[in-house]
């Protein structure tokens, strides 16, 4: 069983360790019993960060896998792992953030999260969210006060830490300017084909954790593509170390200092994405990388909104 660095997020207990690399559940082809199968595997091989969101509809697996990882005595209690989920926008309001995030609990089967994070800066008035959202369905959020819920979330005990995904740093530095508690995590896109080095930047000077999601381009999922496992400089350098291309992105991404969460139900790859930790880059090989051709993936933004408007372009403005 590999064991998994850590890295120290804040929280309401101050410090505490946040595994480096955590399993992404976010899917659109695989059923609840094939998340929950792939869940209790990766426990089995030694991830303990779960990363999940109302929106993928795979809490329920999760939490199923987690308590037959103790009947099994897999793990000896919660407290082992490390769960993250997300509040989706259409409860981006003032008094929609706590009943969201005690349905994602009873979802879970859990007391609490170790990470709560707002999902979009950005609210949609939709009751079934289907793409592309209608313009007219789209609108900004009051993050002080949406912002303010989230921290009565933490102060509550429900989750540990709170966090934002998908958030520039001028929208991070609206919440600094008058948050009690400021955001632990940033989870963006991040890879070396989208290399954030300015948010990475930002973030780090802020005591902000950034996480990466899509660290392989999210191939395999219908908003991902193959733009980072086709890259001819990664797999040149995956070649001559006798390495994948995908373990050469996770570990320029442990090189950057990020954490990144990557999903595959693949068992083979799923014990290769953790075969990262005992070597590492050339400075070389890290320069070679650091010239690649920046993409990021549009469809990520494009599949929200099917015309251009204002409050997608204030989203867009950095990630």
């Amino acid at each position: 069983m590999e064991n998994i660095p850590k890295i120290m997020i804040s929280s309401s207990n101050g410090p505490r360790p946040m595994p480096v690399i955590g399993m992404g559940t976010a899917t659109l082809t695989a059923c609840s019993d094939e998340v929950k199968v792939a869940v209790i595997e990766a426990i089995k091989m030694g991830y303990r960060h779960f990363d999940t969101a109302a929106l993928y509809q795979t809490e329920n697996p999760v939490g199923e896998a987690i308590r037959d990882a103790l009947r099994l005595g897999l793990i000896n209690s919660r407290s082992e792992l490390f769960i993250t989920t997300k509040l989706w926008c259409n409860s981006t309001e003032r008094l929609l953030v706590i009943p969201a995030m005690k349905e994602s609990l009873r979802n879970l089967g859990l007391e609490y999260v170790d990470l709560y994070l707002i999902h979009w800066p950005l609210k949609l008035n939709q009751e079934h969210f289907k793409v592309p959202v209608p313009k007219d369905c789209i609108a900004t959020i009051d993050i002080k006060a949406v912002w303010e819920a989230m921290e009565e979330c933490q102060n509550l005990g429900l989750t540990k830490s709170i966090g934002v995904s998908n958030f520039s740093s001028r929208k991070i530095q609206q919440i600094l300017s008058f948050s009690k508690i400021p955001p632990a995590v940033n989870q963006v896109e991040m890879n070396p084909i989208w290399q954030q080095k300015q948010l990475n930047e930002f973030c780090k000077e802020n005591n902000i954790i950034l996480t990466a999601y899509s660290p392989l381009g999210a191939i395999g999922n219908a908003w991902g593509d193959n733009r980072v496992i086709e890259c001819d400089v990664l797999q040149d350098i995956a070649m001559s170390k006798g390495k994948t291309t995908a373990q050469i992105s996770l570990r320029w991404l442990y090189e950057q200092g990020v954490s990144f969460v990557v999903k595959s139900f693949n068992t083979k790859r799923m014990k290769q994405n953790l075969d990262i930790f005992n070597w590492s880059l050339s400075a070389e090989e890290l320069n070679k990388i650091s010239y690649i051709s920046q993409r990021k993936n549009v469809y990520l933004i494009g599949m929200m909104v099917s015309e251009h408007n204002d409050v997608m372009a204030d989203i867009d403005d950095e990630l």
